[in-house]
C-alpha cells in the first residue's frame, strides 16, 4: 500500500495539526473535541447544534453532551433562534472570549510552524489544489454521481 496516497497524506497531516493543537492547549482544562466545538462557534456565532455536528464530524447527541459541559462552564450559551423556536443556537460568552483569542493565537502559531520552508507561491498551489479537492468531494453524491455532470455515456 502506497503511504503518499494523498488521502492518507492529507488525513495524516489534519491528525498532527489536532496533535500539535492539543498539545499546545492542554493547560486550558477542556478536551480536544471541545477546543474545536468552541473555535467553530467563534468561527459561527448562532450556528445551531446540528450544523455544529456536521461540521466537527459528530453525532448530534455527542454535540449535545459537549454543548451541555461548555454551557456548565460559563463558555458558550444557548439562545433560541428567532427563526425557529424548537431550534437552539450557539454563541460564545463574554467569559470565553479571551480564551478563543487565545485559541487563536495557538493555532496561528501551529499553521506558522508547519509553514516553515515553504514559499508562498507554493503555500499558495497547496491550498488551491486542497479547495478544488474540497469542491469535488463536496459536489459527489452519496452515491457517486457528480451533481450536475453531464455524462459522456
Amino acid at each position: 500500500m502506497d503511504n503518499n496516497h494523498i488521502a492518507f497524506v492529507i488525513s495524516d497531516v489534519a491528525r498532527l495539526y489536532r496533535r500539535r493543537f492539543d498539545e499546545r492547549t492542554r493547560s486550558f482544562g477542556i478536551t480536544g473535541p471541545q477546543m474545536r466545538a468552541l473555535v467553530a462557534i467563534m468561527r459561527f456565532p448562532g450556528i445551531n447544534q446540528g450544523a455544529l455536528a456536521d461540521r466537527l464530524d459528530v453525532e448530534p447527541i455527542t454535540t449535545c453532551r459537549m454543548v451541555d459541559r461548555l454551557e456548565q462552564a460559563n463558555l458558550v450559551e444557548r439562545r433560541r433562534d428567532p427563526q425557529d423556536r424548537r431550534a437552539w443556537q450557539l454563541f460564545l460568552t463574554e467569559s470565553a472570549e479571551p480564551i478563543a483569542e487565545q485559541l487563536q493565537a495557538i493555532g496561528q502559531t501551529v499553521l506558522n510552524d508547519s509553514l516553515q520552508g515553504i514559499d508562498p507561491a507554493a503555500r499558495d498551489a497547496a491550498l488551491a489544489m486542497l479547495a478544488r479537492i474540497r469542491d469535488n468531494l463536496t459536489s459527489v453524491s452519496p452515491d457517486g454521481d457528480t451533481k450536475g455532470a453531464v455524462s459522456n455515456g
